[in-house]
């Protein structure tokens, strides 16, 4: 299964862009015999047009059949084996492409949020895009390590 991140914003060069290089490529090294590869990066920006623009630029980002997954606020708040084990659920469903959304500086338009397969927390504070890319790709790779059976996670 591909795993794709469909972002609002551009990252530039620098720590944040670093370290989220550093957890996909380990996630990509991790997860490949698991049957989870790295799809790709996909950034848009709608400078124009509110959260309704960014939403329809990411629906247009997302890989046509794929898993949604959206981190919002207002998603659940699960523990690395949680994500990891729903991470593995899509992939034994047999689903070819799973994308996760990070959504712009007001959030995701509740239209693309409800379609949502799951929506996913990362805490109820409000958190800087660039450090939840950060985040997300840290989480992608410890899920295919507690996959794996790698001791990177301790309980």
């Amino acid at each position: 299964m591909r795993v794709h991140l469909c972002v609002v914003g551009r990252l530039r060069t620098g720590p944040e862009r670093q370290l989220i290089d550093d957890y996909l490529a380990r996630f990509e090294k991790t997860g490949r015999g698991l049957g989870l590869t790295f799809g790709g990066l996909t950034e848009v920006d709608a400078r124009k047009g509110g959260m309704a623009a960014e939403a329809e630029l990411l629906e247009k980002a997302l890989p046509k059949g794929s898993k949604l997954v959206v981190l919002d606020e207002r998603g659940k708040d699960l523990t690395s084996p949680q994500f990891s084990d729903r991470l593995a659920g899509f992939r034994d469903q047999a689903a070819g492409d799973v994308a996760f959304v990070i959504g712009g500086a007001d959030g995701l338009d509740p239209r693309l949020r409800a379609r949502a397969d799951l929506a996913v927390s990362f805490g109820r504070m409000v958190w800087p895009h660039m450090l939840v890319r950060v985040m997300l790709a840290e989480q992608l790779y410890r899920a295919a390590s507690i996959l794996a059976g790698s001791p990177y996670h301790r309980v």
